[in-house]
């Protein structure tokens, strides 16, 4: 069986080609040559991703805008919570006797202010009622004539109050703090105030003068003595408040002394001026 296969066999694989190994494959590139296989790409983790996001930052017109007047409010915000810090310092480090008297006054101030607007209502309440409503309206005109020349200084008034006594060897009271302490007898309810020989009214002005002070254009020398007509009981707290007139005064070593007093006389009298621009609306 061999010998009569063996040519017919031998015929067959030389009519089969030979199996040609395949090419491997390959990429053409735009000149025709054959381009090298592509590198897998590296892995790139979520945080790269992150920072290549932000940085380099690129920030457009509206942002930096909106990013300039954020930074603008929270130095705002800063700089007011450190002054409201500065502010109650005073506060923070007061006994709680000094507390008490503070809340006091607060009380005492409020308790003014409810006085006076349940007066208002009585005189409202007067000309409503009243069977002679003209006569009635001309007497609550005469006294509010007087409140009035009380507070411009054009008429004398006397009533309980103290005096405030300033002695100032050193020379070292300027007319800023003289001004801080009207204004805060003012606060406490005073209602008629003289320094010196000086009616102090609305428009009344300070200034430094040598080493003196002048009011409203008049030099006054220290002492400095303060009449007040108003309720004892909240001039003198108000004075002594912890890190009010007082100790300011103390602090530029002088001599403070506040006596309260059954009978103040406030006897400087100031001028009336009729305004030059000014006229009644009423008609």
């Amino acid at each position: 069986m061999s010998d009569q296969n063996g040519p017919h066999e031998h015929r067959l694989r030389k009519e089969l080609p030979e199996e040609v190994p395949a090419a491997a494959p390959r990429h053409v590139g735009s000149a025709g040559e054959a381009e090298q296989p592509e590198q897998p790409e590296s892995k790139v983790t979520g945080r790269q991703r992150l920072v290549q996001g932000v940085w380099p930052p690129r920030l457009s017109r509206a942002q930096l805008i909106v990013a300039v007047l954020l930074f603008g409010l929270g130095f705002g915000l800063a700089v007011q919570v450190a002054s409201n810090s500065d502010s109650d310092s005073a506060l923070r480090g007061a006994r709680q006797e000094d507390l008490v008297r503070i809340l006091d006054e607060l009380d005492a101030r409020t308790q003014r202010l409810e006085d006076e607007k349940q007066g208002l209502q009585k005189q409202r309440d007067e000309l409503a009622n009243s069977s002679d409503q003209a006569e009635e309206a001309r007497k609550q005109t005469v006294e509010k004539g007087k409140q009035l020349g009380i507070l411009a200084g054009t008429v004398a008034a006397q009533g309980p109050g103290i005096t405030m006594t300033i002695d100032d060897t050193k020379g070292t009271v300027e007319a800023d703090m003289l001004l801080d302490a009207i204004q805060e007898l003012r606060a406490a309810g005073a209602e008629a105030i003289q320094v010196n020989s000086v009616r102090v009214v609305a428009g009344t002005y300070l200034a430094d003068s040598g080493k003196s002070v002048s009011v409203d254009g008049n030099k006054i020398n220290a002492p400095y003595r303060f009449k007040v007509i108003g309720k004892p009981q909240d001039l003198e707290p108000a004075l002594n408040i912890p890190g009010g007139v007082v100790q300011t005064l103390e602090k530029e070593q002088a001599t403070v002394t506040v006596e309260r007093s059954d009978k103040i006389v406030v006897d400087a009298l100031r001028a009336a001026k009729q305004p030059d621009y000014a006229r009644s609306s009423s008609r």
